[in-house]
């Protein structure tokens, strides 16, 4: 299944399908004004990547593989932990340091929910170098016609 980034008009798709078939680090599957769906591959071993997003809330779903979700106040204080696999929901809220690392033995295929907006429209990044490239050189920034903080 191919799914393109039509920006904020409708859409309507097999999301678990589209998920699971997904083999790109990351790939924006749908750009609204206000929230984002991306949809992640994360090859065994690896990891989405600790982060923090101050005003963005997500949302997670993992839809194949098992991994390990940590959470805190700070990049050295992640006292939240949680093992997840396919069906398990998570719930980032804005302002808190995260990552999930795939412990399983097969990729671990997700989908991220971004409010507001965080990423590039239709923009696909095979690999998580990729993603941290696009990110340093500016090219991986929300559209302009999103409603941002």
């Amino acid at each position: 299944m191919t799914i393109k980034d039509i920006g904020p008009k409708p859409q309507s798709f097999d999301l678990e399908t589209a998920t699971v078939d997904n083999t790109n680090y990351r790939t924006v599957a749908w750009t609204g004004k206000y929230l984002q769906l991306t949809l992640m591959s994360i090859p065994v071993g690896g990891d989405v990547g600790l982060e923090v997003h101050p005003e963005t809330d997500q949302f997670l779903r993992l839809d194949a593989g098992k991994g390990r979700v940590q959470m805190g106040k700070s990049e050295k204080e992640l006292d939240f932990t949680q093992e997840v696999e396919d069906g398990w929901a998570i719930f980032v809220p804005a302002g808190t340091w995260h990552n999930v690392t795939n412990i399983g033995d097969e990729p671990m295929q997700l989908y991220t929910v971004y409010a507001p907006v965080h990423h590039a429209s239709g923009i696909v990044q095979k690999t998580k170098e990729d993603a941290d490239a696009d990110e340093e050189a500016g090219t991986d920034e929300p559209p302009e016609w999103t409603v941002q903080p």
